[in-house]
């Protein structure tokens, strides 16, 4: 079995880039690697939009949590209709030019928001141009007595939408729905969802307890049966809404594992008004035939063993464990044409009780698997940089949403994974089978996908349910003005659209002579080892194909959090480590041995300030002390001799008097109480001594908390390149500028902000169609004098796994 290592395949975590000017400056073999993402040179997608949903409400409720779950589409394509559950309400936007969508406000569907009962909706589709159909949870954590009923908003009528039809009771909580393309029906899942917290069997049997008691007293917690059971609903749409009534489709008997209580997830239906229903938690499909509300076809979706996957959250991804008949426990269907016009089932097999195979397949009607991922969408995760590693002891990179589309003359199928952020797009062949395509950056925690094939787009949406036992809420929500929930636009691009994903990728090793663009970096603390990684930037995509592991040795401490690289005269590497607020992991550089990636040497800040960070304590509030070293160049000299130059992101001011003069307060504070200052280290590995240069920091920029330095590199004329940048996202980052300063200006001590000569890198951040990352943290000047700009994705923590590497002019154009 082929298996794959981090140390080729992780395109994440850039956190410091330098480069590789002549063959001698480095002992790997570079070896030409072919990229992983090399799209091909027909009709791909690539993103054009991206729309944070907060621009939907008020800006007095901006700072509130959203969230964009589940989106639908007029029948023109035109305007998107989507669910926020945290807020109760559904949302809409217009593309009509969908390079630029705007904002058409939002929809309220709590009547009475100040009783108990929350009116979360679940699913949305929009029949024709006017009719939203919105099924609505009102089941408010009483998962005994399920309840919710499906809303007809008039869309096309903001001054009564609600007035078509008063709400329809579904006699249960709703989860998926569909109408079908004659709209003559809808189709929606009533999961009734289990208590997580309920104890089922022993003597604790009904009620909620914790795992511990319900274990030792016999039972199993959030297991099936819990009734009410779920169901299929369907409503046939003739006449007026206010004449519509549900019909029941009883679904107990079928699946295997809990035949009394089927959970119904996700429908579609295909073109013979054949719905099709997955009952997740029972690992079972079903086929019902909407005009007669008959059960035509079920079967069980099985188990898959993975051999090399990675199933320990412990900061390294390896893929190399295997897990053996696992539930594929599906949520998102889809119908898939096949040979001779038989449609095939896909399924995103994301999983929940019991397993989830960390892929997706496709059936046959009558269950037989017609073909399955295996490990390889966890692969894909991992080489394109994508793979949250906090999530693999649990469901991996977590499949959640499957699509179905036909642009161009060709039928394709889009695969989403909810925790690694990204849309697979595969092309399916005459035999129905799928060929992977290009990788999709998502919005953090996509939820749902939407094809528009009227329109040629493909939609994501990323949001979480956060009602019962749903995922808690992702960063994204959570600031006002950080990373926020949103939507993003794909259209099938012309031929020139190489490349849709502005990553850096990663790849197996391949043959070839090395090509004179290279680049070292470093990863930060996200993962446990410490890597140094080679980065060939000729092509676009910039690819990985070489990793070194950094090994403390006799002489290293471990526990480093690498920030920046440079290469010293003598071929050995320098790394700056950075700190926290305790110095439990301090301030270090690092000396390694670039043939072995040992330590060689290890340095620490100067004595009196590693004092003076341990005894700032008592009353007054310590400032930025968790902020450090961010960067480093080598400052060459005479006779092979240098000194080290290390870029402090944030000013340090200390509270005790006797630390006074050695703080960064000399230049007053910002109204957040920061020092208007920082500092450039300046270190020499041969005598041993530290001393530094004062960094004036650029003015506040609103709504930031903080603005600081993130990298540094010599230019090589003798210039410097700093890279300043404030902690914002999205839409409202303002400051993210490369600042070049004159190879003199260090001689005085004092860098002020009439010394810099700025570069704004926001219109190439702008320039992705994506949500603006805050971290611009590489920056490296190849032999040709091109500046290579990377951004660090958090390894996927916080970030939706988007590495982005720029190759910008040369130096000296870009300061002009």
């Amino acid at each position: 079995m082929k298996r794959f290592t981090i140390g080729l395949m992780l395109a994440a975590l850039l956190a410091g880039i330098t480069s590789v000017t002549t063959e001698a400056s480095f002992p790997w073999s570079f070896r030409r690697a072919r990229p992983v993402q090399r799209v091909d040179r027909d009709k791909s997608f690539r993103r054009i939009a991206t729309f944070g949903d907060y621009r939907n409400v008020s800006p007095a409720d901006a700072a509130d949590e959203t969230v964009s779950e589940i989106t639908a589409a007029t029948a023109d394509g035109r305007t998107l209709v989507y669910t926020d559950a945290v807020r109760g309400t559904i949302g809409l936007i217009d593309i009509t030019n969908p390079a630029q969508p705007q904002p058409l406000g939002v929809f309220p569907l709590d009547a009475d928001p100040d009783d108990a009962i929350e009116h979360s909706p679940t699913s949305v589709d929009v029949l024709g141009n006017h009719y939203a159909l919105v099924a609505v949870d009102t089941t408010s954590g009483d998962f005994a007595n399920p309840s919710g009923y499906l809303l007809v908003v008039d869309i096309s009528n903001p001054a009564a939408p609600f007035a078509a039809a008063p709400p329809i009771d579904l006699h249960g909580q709703p989860d998926s729905l569909k109408i079908s393309a004659d709209r003559r029906f809808a189709a929606i899942a009533i999961e009734n969802q289990r208590n997580e917290d309920l104890c089922v069997g022993g003597t604790f049997d009904g009620t909620e307890a914790d795992e511990d008691d319900c274990v030792d007293g016999g039972g199993a917690l959030g297991v099936l049966p819990q009734l009410p059971a779920g169901f299929l609903s369907v409503i046939r749409l003739a006449g007026p809404p206010s004449g519509w009534t549900p019909a029941a489709v009883d679904l107990t008997g079928l699946a295997g594992y809990a035949p009394g209580d089927p959970e119904p997830e996700f429908v579609d239906i295909n073109h013979r008004n054949e719905v099709v229903v997955t009952l997740q938690e029972n690992n079972h499909v079903v086929i019902v035939d909407l005009p007669t509300l008959a059960v035509t076809g079920h079967f069980p979706a099985g188990t898959v063993t993975l051999d090399g996957v990675d199933t320990a959250d412990d900061g390294v991804i390896a893929l190399t464990d295997v897990l053996t008949d696992v539930p594929r426990e599906p949520d998102a269907v889809t119908w898939v044409p096949g040979p001779r016009g038989i449609d095939r089932i896909g399924t995103a097999n994301e999983g929940d009780l019991f397993g989830g195979s960390r892929g997706f397949s496709i059936f046959g009607q009558d269950g037989s698997v017609v073909y399955d991922s295996g490990t390889s969408f966890e692969q894909l995760a991992v080489r394109h940089g994508h793979y949250p590693d906090g999530r693999s002891d649990n469901k991996g990179s977590e499949p959640e949403s499957i699509v179905q589309a036909r642009f161009a003359g060709q039928e394709y199928l889009f695969v989403g994974s909810e925790r690694g952020s990204f849309v697979a797009v595969y092309v399916l062949d005459g035999l129905g089978q799928p060929h992977f395509k290009q990788l999709l950056p998502a919005p953090l925690g996509p939820e749902g996908l939407l094809a528009i094939p009227q329109r040629d787009l493909a939609r994501r949406v990323r949001g979480d349910r956060p009602r019962g036992r749903r995922r808690a809420l992702h960063g994204d929500d959570l600031p006002a003005r950080g990373r926020r929930a949103g939507l993003s636009a794909d259209p099938v691009g012309r031929r020139r659209d190489r490349v849709a994903h502005p990553l850096v990728g990663a790849v197996r090793h391949g043959g070839g002579a090395r090509e004179p663009d290279s680049v070292l970096a470093v990863w930060d603390s996200a993962y446990s080892t410490s890597r140094i990684v080679h980065i060939d930037a000729s092509d676009s995509p910039a690819v990985i194909t070489e990793a070194l592991t950094i090994v403390p040795g006799a002489v290293g401490t471990g526990d480093y959090d690498p920030e920046g690289i440079a290469i010293a005269p003598d071929l050995s590497l320098w790394v700056a480590s950075e700190g926290n607020a305790s110095d439990s992991r301090p301030n270090r550089l690092m000396k390694v041995d670039p043939a072995s990636g040992l330590v060689l040497a290890e340095v620490g800040l100067p004595a009196e300030i590693v004092a003076c960070r341990a005894a700032t304590t008592g009353t007054v509030p310590r400032r930025t002390l968790g902020s450090g070293f961010e960067g480093v160049t080598v400052l060459p000299g005479e006779g092979g001799r240098y000194r080290l130059a290390v870029a402090q992101q944030r000013g340090w001011n200390y509270t005790t008097p006797e630390c006074e003069d050695l703080d960064d307060d000399a230049g007053g504070f910002n109204a957040l109480g920061e020092p208007n200052w920082t500092r450039i280290w300046i270190y020499d590995p041969f005598t041993g001594a530290w001393s530094h240069v004062a960094w004036e920091l650029a003015a506040l920029t609103p709504n930031a908390a903080w603005i600081g330095l993130s990298e540094i590199t010599r230019l090589p004329e003798g210039d410097f390149i700093v890279v300043e940048r404030d902690n914002l996202t999205g839409d409202f980052a303002v400051l993210k500028t490369l600042v070049k300063v004159g190879a003199g200006a260090l001689a005085d001590g004092v860098i002020s902000a009439g010394e810099k000569s700025v570069y704004d890198l926001v219109p190439h951040l702008r320039a992705t169609n994506g949500w603006i990352t805050d971290k611009v943290e590489g920056v490296a000047v190849n032999g040709g004098g091109r500046v290579l700009v990377s951004t660090d994705n958090d390894g996927v923590d916080d970030w939706n796994g988007e590495t982005w590497f720029f190759k910008l002019r040369q130096c000296w154009t870009l300061f002009q």
